[in-house]
């Protein structure tokens, strides 16, 4: 049976950021992730996690400036020192909160840059986020991301993932399969699926094309949870989506799996 998370980033947008948690609970969620929650002091997001006994199941490191178009750090160049004080202070919220998956973005690569050695620092930082992860049982996952969402995003295929973490060689780095991304960019979903399983540390959901609920678009998903649950991921599985109306009652495809 499938564990759900609820994005509070893009879910919930009806209430304010601190009462999204109990909306969630209150819809049968029992787990939750988010992009961001450095806006908020850990305690008090943890005190929202323990009123409606929820687990955090995923949030992001910092990723730079979004404002300014940053897209993380992780492969670019030059900010390798921005990159470690991200690490420091993503491990400090997660160990609050009890989180232990940890989503570090690799940034954005314009045209006329190399991609050789946006990939060399994307490996030397991926190792040093594993190793300071590990003390506290946290895995770091990276996410392929699509390029029509995230025009430049410097790693958006699956294989491309998996070898990289293959070559930094970390037990507790693996890769976020989010199902909407990756139909854009390659499709095949339960080909990879079974292919990488092993080495899958979380999973998102969302509608393909337009990124709302998972009961339209062109995946199938109850196919993909049966098949899933019969690879033995026993992970959350993070409602990444943007909700067409209201969050809650757009959530009738949830009910069969509560």
């Amino acid at each position: 049976m499938p564990r759900f998370a609820a994005n509070l980033t893009m879910m919930y947008n009806e209430h304010p950021f601190l009462d999204r948690f109990g909306a969630a609970a209150r819809d049968g969620f029992k787990g939750v992730e988010v992009l961001f929650p450095y806006a908020f002091p850990a305690a008090g997001l943890k005190a929202r996690l323990d009123e409606h006994q929820l687990t955090q199941a995923l949030f992001n490191a910092p990723c730079g400036d979004w404002a300014a178009g940053d897209r993380g750090l992780a492969s670019v160049p030059g900010r390798e020192d921005e990159f470690r004080r991200s690490i420091d202070t993503a491990l400090e919220y997660a160990r609050v909160l009890g989180n232990r998956r940890l989503h570090v973005m690799a940034g954005l690569i314009a045209a006329d840059q190399s991609r050789e050695r946006h990939r060399e620092v994307y490996l030397k930082n991926l190792a040093y986020a594993a190793q300071a992860a590990q003390a506290d049982g946290i895995t770091v996952v990276i996410e392929p991301i699509n390029t029509r969402d995230m025009p430049g995003f410097f790693l958006n295929r699956q294989d491309d993932a998996q070898a990289i973490c293959a070559e930094v060689g970390a037990s507790n780095l693996k890769v976020q399969f989010d199902c909407y991304h990756c139909q854009i960019v390659e499709g095949d979903l339960a080909v990879k699926l079974r292919r990488d399983m092993a080495h899958i540390g979380h999973i998102q959901i969302a509608g393909v094309p337009e990124r709302h609920e998972p009961d339209i678009g062109e995946i199938n998903y109850p196919y993909l949870f049966e098949l899933i649950d019969s690879l033995g991921y026993d992970g959350w599985t993070g409602c990444e989506y943007r909700p067409r109306a209201g969050t809650s009652a757009g959530l009738g495809w949830l009910r069969r799996w509560l």
